[in-house]
């Protein structure tokens, strides 16, 4: 007869059907079943199973029928022990899609084992001086509590900010001040505060083909019309933008995903047109301290205030933890935004500004830059000495955390990305990064995210999956 297991059990309304007319021994019989629910996805991965003792308590049968059934099981791999903490399954129903480690889904029967992050956007949040961290932290949390919003953001924060872009980023101020700083919520929210304040529904912007997707979903649902712009190897290509926009959005420092530095000469063409079509340039300036071989060119707000917009962020050089950036804007558009804040109640939240004011405060951020530019240099040769050396082609400026290998097409992108998933490598496919057709094939790989260790370990799998 049927026995349910009870709702305490993991085995949550399944009806076992054990009988002793049946010529199978029950052992065998329960086997079958628990295999059975495990297949059709009754009984999943992760599912804690009852003991022996309890399960055989339930089924009213021996202890030595439940035994022997788990026996059968674990042999076979569709059940595992964890000592002190009881016997699981270890499998899903083949093809079944399950969480995966990295947040997204992988194919049920991989062996699942600890994902190695190789993606483009990641910072190395494992090199940060955990002692200076809560130094910055303690810091932060003995200023007295705010009476009022800071709506252009703390004025610390503001202040830290300028030392930073004229220390790491070659700002030159000229007519800009510290009153032209405001803090952000990062890349995407400036983006948005920035289109809603100066945009109108409808407004056409260029953005980058391939290039930073949450940007243009964050325009999009604002109602603004995103256009593409072609990139190549240099960056955004300045005679392929269209007529008509009323504002560009780039990466000139470092291209995401490509990797290009725009050079000077496309600089002045940008600005040219930005000033005779009257544009605003949008300077995503997402990890532009990180370059290796030369000083960064100094940031297009240096070269053209009145018509440039740079943003930055905390995200990429330290840790998304702070959720903050800055906006660097002409007059008209700072106080716009500020307006804006000031209609909707909204400002950034202060504790992250804070923190990254006392960070830069005491030199930390300085050394942590220092720290973070050799270790990327040396990782960023790591890469591509090792897949140059099986034949794999790189490219990419020496900047940032991440390099480009190419792949011939659409197909061979995603039979990589999916034979990466199954030796536990998340790649990152440059199909993503684009918001029409594809026009790049290949993987944007990030070398920041994981251990070096790591990193050294799946090097050959990545050069083997990629060699022509």
């Amino acid at each position: 007869m049927p026995h349910a297991v009870p709702a305490s059990s993991p085995l949550l309304e399944l009806a076992i059907d054990l009988r002793r007319d049946d010529p199978r021994p029950l052992a065998v019989q329960l086997a079958d079943a628990l295999r059975h629910a495990a297949t059709i996805g009754q009984l999943r991965g992760g599912d804690r199973l009852p003991s022996t003792r309890a399960l055989a308590r339930h089924l009213v049968v021996s202890r030595t029928v439940t035994a022997a059934a788990y026996e059968q099981l674990h042999a076979e791999g569709w059940i595992a022990g964890r000592r002190g903490s009881g016997t699981y399954v270890t499998t899903s129903p083949p093809g079944a899609l399950v969480p995966g480690p990295d947040g997204g889904a992988r194919v049920a029967g991989e062996a699942p084992g600890p994902s190695v992050v190789l993606t483009a956007g990641v910072p190395w949040a494992e090199g940060i001086d955990r002692a200076a961290w809560r130094r910055a932290w303690r810091a932060a949390a003995d200023v007295a509590p705010d009476l009022k919003r800071h709506r252009a953001g703390v004025p610390a924060y503001r202040e830290a900010v300028v030392e930073h872009l004229l220390r790491h980023r070659g700002l030159v101020l000229g007519g800009l001040t510290a009153d032209n700083v405001l803090a952000t919520g990062g890349t995407t929210a400036a983006v948005i505060e920035l289109a809603s304040a100066v945009l109108e529904p409808g407004d056409a912007i260029a953005v980058e083909e391939p290039g930073y997707q949450r940007a243009v979903g964050a325009l999009k649902s604002i109602g603004v019309r995103v256009v593409p712009a072609r990139v190549d190897h240099a960056g955004i290509v300045v005679d392929a933008i269209p007529e008509g926009v009323r504002g560009v959005y780039c990466s000139p420092a470092h291209q995401f995903p490509i990797g290009g530095r725009l050079p000077a000469e496309r600089r002045i063409a940008l600005v040219e047109r930005a000033r005779a079509e009257g544009w605003l340039i949008v300077e995503d300036d997402y990890d532009g301290e990180l370059r290796y071989d030369v000083a960064p060119l100094p940031v297009l707000a240096s070269m053209a205030p009145d018509v440039v917009v740079h943003l930055g962020t905390t995200s990429k050089i330290i840790s998304p933890t702070l959720g903050v950036g800055w906006m660097l804007a002409p007059d008209r558009v700072a106080a716009a935004v500020v307006e804006r804040r000031e209609l909707t109640g909204t400002s950034p939240a202060p504790a992250g500004q804070r923190v990254l004011a006392e960070f830069a405060r005491n030199g930390d951020l300085g050394r942590h830059l220092r720290r973070l530019r050799r270790e990327l240099s040396q990782r960023r040769a790591l890469v591509v000495e090792g897949l140059t050396a099986e034949g794999v082609e790189v490219f990419g400026d020496r900047a940032g955390a991440h390099v480009v290998l190419p792949l011939p097409d659409a197909e061979a992108e995603q039979r990589v990305v999916a034979a990466g998933a199954e030796h536990g490598l998340v790649l990152d496919g440059l199909r993503r990064h684009h918001c029409g057709p594809q026009q790049w094939f290949g993987l944007a790989l990030g070398y920041a995210a994981c251990s070096r260790d790591d990193l050294v370990r799946a090097l050959p799998i990545v050069a083997a999956l990629c060699r022509p």
